[in-house]
């Protein structure tokens, strides 16, 4: 139960981490706080929902295709964020996009990969600090 838990915590994390990167980077990317985290629970329940679904589908019909998936399923749910509120606005014609799925993919696939290392350094040093206790000397 606590790995299901981490794993979404890891997950809504990771997807607000890309929003924020790409609005960061990019001018026509616009991300305010009003509904920031209703944007982000929807924009990784749809990411999530959609990821196994375009991987069947193009695992029975274009194996080629399997690698561009994640970027699918983001510009799916980047589409869906946009034209449900105000809270992430894309501006900008095809090529910010582009741009914007890119880096919200990249971004959200780092994010997910370093924040379980983050969590695990923070659990060794913990561990690590409990241990510290008196030294036994054995003879």
């Amino acid at each position: 139960m606590i790995r299901l838990l981490l794993r979404a915590v890891v997950f809504l994390a990771s997807a607000a981490i890309g929003l924020i990167v790409a609005s960061l980077v990019l001018d026509d990317v616009t991300v305010t706080t009003e509904g920031f985290l209703l944007v982000v629970v929807i924009f990784a329940v749809i990411q999530s929902v959609i990821s196994p679904f375009l991987a069947r589908v193009a695992a029975k019909n274009a194996t080629a295709l399997l690698g561009g998936v994640g970027l699918l399923a983001t510009f799916v749910a980047l589409l869906v964020v946009t034209l449900w509120g105000d809270a992430v606005t894309i501006d900008g014609g095809v090529g910010t996009w582009i741009a914007a799925t890119v880096i919200v993919w990249l971004a959200t696939a780092l994010a997910t990969m370093l924040l379980p290392l983050l969590f695990l350094i923070g659990r060794r040093k913990d561990a690590g600090a409990a241990n510290d206790g008196p030294a036994l000397r054995r003879r």
